[in-house]
């Protein structure tokens, strides 16, 4: 299965604001404190220049993967022809067996976050609701077997 690479403008707006603090806030910041610990003398033993030169490797491997990353996006706009199914950024609210309401926003892999409830559009809960509509049933398989939804709303803005 090909995984998708979607992103909604809010995630690529923020991960063009993380580039853009990293490079130009973060790293000058600690390549000014590596100088500065450099100056002391004896680069052996001192602990703020060995962290200092191990923080600018993390900050220089996330600007190569971030600009990388960013090339190879592609940003998905909601269009008014999606409404009533569900695609790409739609909130979608879920009805399991037992009752219980699930509400999730399927997003890119670059911008799932489980707090927000937004699910990567690789996840295998948003693969069985692409192109669904309300009042569809659909069926995940999970480690502890099929699980049922009925699609009880779908929004491109927020659902409450």
């Amino acid at each position: 299965m090909q995984k998708a690479n979607y992103i909604t403008r809010e995630g690529y707006l923020a991960l063009d604001r993380e580039l853009k603090y990293l490079w130009k806030e973060e790293r000058p910041k600690v390549t000014q404190a590596v100088s500065d610990a450099a100056a002391l003398g004896d680069r052996s033993e001192n602990a703020e220049y060995i962290y200092g030169k191990r923080r600018l490797r993390e900050i220089d491997r996330r600007v190569r993967f971030l600009t990388k990353r960013l090339e190879t996006l592609t940003i998905i706009e909601p269009d008014p022809r999606q409404e009533g199914k569900v695609f790409f950024g739609a909130w979608v609210k879920l009805e399991d067996e037992s009752g219980e309401l699930h509400i999730y926003r399927i997003v890119g892999a670059d911008e799932f976050d489980p707090k927000k409830n937004w699910i990567s559009i690789n996840s295998p809960v948003a693969r069985a609701l692409i192109g669904h509509k309300i009042d569809d049933e659909i069926s995940v398989l999970t480690p502890n077997g099929k699980t049922y939804y009925v699609i009880v709303d779908i929004s491109y803005q927020k659902i409450r």
